[in-house]
């Protein structure tokens, strides 16, 4: 494929390293010196930060020599991809672009690979997805070779990782749609702080959305893009980020949305403490017990959705209420309760009543399978563990994060360094150390209701896995309904399950299906072209 690389226009100087900063001994960017505005990382580390979960990863303690990184540059390739039976031109630019503080000087230079559809003269009516995943930390690999680029990650049709590591074309990719944008948070991929800039800046619910919204604004001002609808798309604590995007962008920006895309979302600030947490769990615990033959033969040969159905009926409106006596129920009543949840959990009676109705998903997840030896992952159920010993509350680890890795890492290193020819000697972060995180003043459900209520053309569609433990889908549709109590936006809004995990695209089954759910949002958030925006 062709290869162009452009020198940024913006940044013609180069800067000192700080004094503290840290980062990896490496050589990097020697090509790119000559055309790119050269800056010292902060927070880098010999060893690639790691966690037990999207949300947890750790900080690194290692230091080491200044390594420079570009704030400001870009290289295109051409390629095409055959999706629906049409052949689909497409340019992809890997790059970076800066986040700029007050005085106009780099603070960080964030990565992104961004394809365009190149046989579209007019992009004025093309849409536009900004893409993003969650963590916080992690960077934007999940969503961009596991389900809607030109490219997929080599994986069985169930998800688990197989070798050779790699990827192969996405017969089912949104490319023939819309355009689309991979964007890695600060200290995620190759994005990296720069000199001695402040952390606290960018690592927080508040802080990540507000220097995202002016990056996007460069963005979108850069490739002519204002005129073009535009989506947002979020995964995990990546719906969190959108959400409060979609508020920013229209109030500080004045940059309108057609679409909200979330996977796999978060309580975006919607509380569920208490009784309501604890209710919300069942239908997952139902689904999951399902999926590894743990429920009893009457319910075992029952049709999923049909099943979920009627769980998600008796949590409403026996369970939940039940739950918020406490200890108020009678014994009679606590008995047959705990029979009830035992048997749509797949667990022991006397095991539902030890946890006083409500046993915690990670009991649950060491305890279904534990007489087979084996734990559920926490992000996707249908994961199975094999931990040190069979006692104990919670499992040595999430056997689902651990497969997914195998695959993604090497897979992503593979795609941008040897097919896209990103020249560089930094480590990609798939989950990068941002934290302490900021958690203060999330209201981000209620962020994204307001900008609803004040664009009428702002529509929402919720993608959820039946099997994820993380984030999950029962929590999803409750979150759906308490961000508007009124019940004036419901008519605005989708929800898609499906019989995967946190990355439902990740099955076969599945990866069709919700791409095309996207492709469907799509035309659904922009048959309006052409009517006013009122009510």
């Amino acid at each position: 494929m062709r290869q162009t690389r452009t020198a940024p226009t913006s940044l013609t100087f180069t800067t000192s390293p700080a004094p503290h900063a840290r980062g990896r001994a490496l050589a990097g960017w020697l090509a790119l010196a000559a055309a790119a505005a050269l800056l010292p990382m902060d927070g880098a580390a010999q060893d690639r930060p790691r966690g037990d979960g999207p949300d947890r990863p750790a900080t690194p303690t290692a230091d080491g020599p200044v390594i420079r990184v570009p704030a400001d540059t870009m290289a295109t390739k051409e390629g095409s991809v055959s999706i629906g039976g049409q052949r689909v031109p497409y340019r992809v630019t890997t790059g970076t672009q800066p986040v700029w503080d007050d005085a106009g000087q780099p603070i960080a230079s964030v990565f992104y690979v961004y394809y365009e559809r190149s046989d579209v003269r007019d992009r004025s009516r093309r849409p536009l997805v900004i893409s993003f995943n969650g963590g916080p930390g992690s960077a934007s690999v999940w969503m961009h070779v596991g389900y809607t680029s030109p490219k997929l990650l080599a994986m069985d049709p169930e998800g688990f990782p197989v070798q050779p590591y790699g990827v192969r074309d996405n017969p089912h990719s949104i490319l023939d749609v819309a355009d689309i944008v991979y964007v890695d948070p600060v200290n995620t991929g190759f994005s990296r702080i720069l000199n001695d800039a402040d952390r606290e800046q960018f690592f927080g619910v508040n802080e990540d959305v507000e220097y995202l919204a002016s990056w996007i604004d460069t963005f979108v001002s850069r490739r002519g893009r204002w005129t073009s609808p535009k989506f947002l798309i979020g995964e995990s604590y990546g719906t969190t980020r959108v959400s409060g995007l979609a508020a920013r962008l229209q109030g500080a920006h004045w940059m309108f949305l057609n679409g909200v895309i979330l996977v796999s979302p978060t309580q975006m600030g919607v509380e569920r403490e208490g009784p309501v947490g604890d209710a919300l769990m069942l239908p997952h615990y139902t689904a999951t017990a399902w999926y590894h033959d743990a429920l009893t033969p009457e319910l075992q040969t029952r049709d999923l959705e049909e099943l979920l159905a009627e769980v998600e009926a008796f949590t409403l409106d026996e369970y939940l209420p039940a739950l918020s006596r406490g200890g108020a129920l009678s014994p009679e009543r606590r008995a047959a309760l705990a029979a009830r949840v035992a048997r749509y959990a797949g667990l022991d009676p006397d095991f539902v009543v030890d946890y006083n109705l409500a046993p915690p998903v990670t009991a649950f997840r060491k305890e279904l399978l534990r007489d087979r030896g084996l734990t559920v992952g926490r992000l996707d159920a249908r994961y199975r563990g094999v931990d040190r010993m069979d006692a104990g509350e919670s499992y040595d680890f999430d056997p689902a994060l651990t497969a997914w890795n195998h695959a993604f890492a090497p897979a992503i290193n593979h795609y941008l360094r040897d097919d896209l020819g990103w020249e560089t000697d930094l480590q990609y972060w798939i989950f990068g150390p941002v934290h302490p995180w900021n958690r203060s003043g999330d209201r981000t459900g209620e962020n994204l209701r307001q900008a609803m209520a004040q664009n009428p053309f702002l529509h929402i569609m919720v993608q959820s896995g039946y099997f994820d433990g993380g984030t999950d889908y029962f929590g999803a549709k409750y979150t759906m309904w308490n961000m508007d109590p009124a019940g004036r936006l419901q008519d605005r809004m989708r929800f898609h399950g499906y019989r995967s995990g946190h990355m439902m695209y990740l099955r076969d089954e599945d990866l069709g299906p919700s791409n095309q759910h996207i492709r469907d949002f799509i035309a659904w958030a922009t048959e309006n072209t052409g009517r006013p925006a009122r009510y």
